[in-house]
């Protein structure tokens, strides 16, 4: 009997260069995927009014309708397998919905909504390094940054322009090369911060570089001038706003690319992993903070780890929130009654002195590890009655 072996499935995200004529095509396709995705929202959403329900099926017997018609007939200028493909992702997110893991779908505008396509194995043709999709008599011009996997062959290509101009082409592929690293006998408690980064249970400390505010002199620069661009879409608003957005696209990649490292380099190093659950939707609610924690990138180092993790056999372990992780002593134990955020280093009545962050990192480790062993929860240590005890997370299956 043969085994089958599961591999990870993996995006390999890729700029390229369209030409003018494929530019046009590509324009057209994200137009009429729009255009569709709001059609068939509009057509459940109305049938939702009715008590009724409507399934992709549906969807796709009214999209071959609205082709028929002379009003839409330019979606049969594009590919039918984007706009097959924006139905099931409605139909994904009204399953999301029905589930109670996201909010109802919303309209997509023209111009704030991510322009992309996503074509199936039916809708491009990949050979000997060449992508050439439907509708296209040339392969895109791609920048070959780093190779796909030997042997790989995509299953989906999901093509996107961003707010800066940039053309992206992601494949989705099996990837051999993920496997689960042999077991470390290392753990790490991190604690996140914003005058650092993170702060490790070793002592560590990784500096936060403040993608943002090293260029928030030329960004406000160019938000200015945006601002004083007329109202519509002239070619000088249009230029302005992207002026804008390539500052925005230049922060994110360096924030994107430092995540990546440090998340590669601590699942490599760790069996356990131990973070805080935090609230990061709450806490950029506090106006004086956003901005910092907004560019400090707390969510996105989460799902990083916890998925990397996924990939290469190691455990992460979120500890309750309301865990007192600055205000418990490591070394003895005692809780500390009130710790300003001004208080950075403070001693314990048993005498040890300790470093506010790392004395927290600290205590996260010891509170994941107890649940690691016993399986019971950390019970948080405060006055209000309800407390909630710290938990495993298991990390969702996810393409980067």
């Amino acid at each position: 009997m043969s085994v089958t072996t599961a591999y990870v499935k993996r995006a390999f995200k890729y700029r390229f260069h369209p030409t003018d004529a494929q530019a046009a095509e590509l324009s057209r396709t994200f137009g009429c995927v729009r255009k569709v995705y709001n059609l068939a929202l509009a057509a459940r959403t109305e049938a939702w009014a009715r008590q009724e329900r409507i399934n992709y099926n549906a969807t796709s017997a009214m999209l071959t309708a609205w082709k028929k018609t002379e009003e839409l007939a330019y979606l049969n200028d594009v590919s039918s397998v984007p706009l097959q493909q924006t139905l099931r992702h409605l139909q994904n997110a009204f399953t999301h919905f029905f589930g109670k893991r996201s909010q109802y779908p919303r309209f997509k505008s023209r111009k704030k909504s991510r322009k992309s396509a996503e074509y199936t194995t039916s809708g491009f043709r990949f050979r000997e390094g060449k992508l050439t999709l439907a509708k296209m008599t040339e392969p895109l011009d791609l920048v070959w940054s780093r190779p796909l996997p030997e042997g790989a062959t995509p299953s989906t290509v999901t093509v996107s322009q961003d707010a800066a101009g940039r053309w992206f082409v992601s494949m989705l592929c099996e990837d051999p090369t993920v496997q689960p690293l042999p077991a470390a006998d290392a753990a790490v408690g991190i604690d996140v911060g914003l005058d650092h980064l993170l702060t490790l249970s070793t002592g560590e400390k990784i500096t936060n570089p403040r993608h943002e505010r090293r260029d928030r002199t030329r960004l406000a620069k160019a938000q200015r001038a945006l601002a004083k661009k007329g109202r519509g879409d002239g070619a000088n608003r249009r230029k302005a706003r992207i002026r804008v957005a390539k500052i925005y696209a230049r922060i994110a990649d360096r924030r994107r690319d430092l995540l990546h490292k440090l998340t590669t380099r601590l699942v490599r190093e760790n069996q356990t992993l131990v973070i805080e659950d935090l609230t990061v939707r709450n806490m950029v609610k506090n106006h004086t903070l956003a901005r910092a924690i907004s560019d400090a990138g707390w969510s996105e180092f989460r799902s990083m780890l916890e998925y990397k993790a996924a990939w290469y056999g190691r455990e992460v372990i979120a500890v309750d929130r309301f865990f007192p992780s600055s205000r418990l002593c490591s070394a003895c134990g005692t809780l500390q009654k009130k710790m300003p955020l001004h208080v950075r280093t403070w001693t314990c009545d048993c005498g040890t002195v300790h470093d506010r962050d790392v004395n927290a990192a600290k205590n996260l480790l010891a509170a994941g590890l107890a649940v690691s062993v016993c399986g019971a929860g950390v019970r948080p240590q405060r006055s209000s009655p309800g407390g909630r005890s710290a938990t495993k997370q298991k990390p969702p299956r996810r393409e980067p």
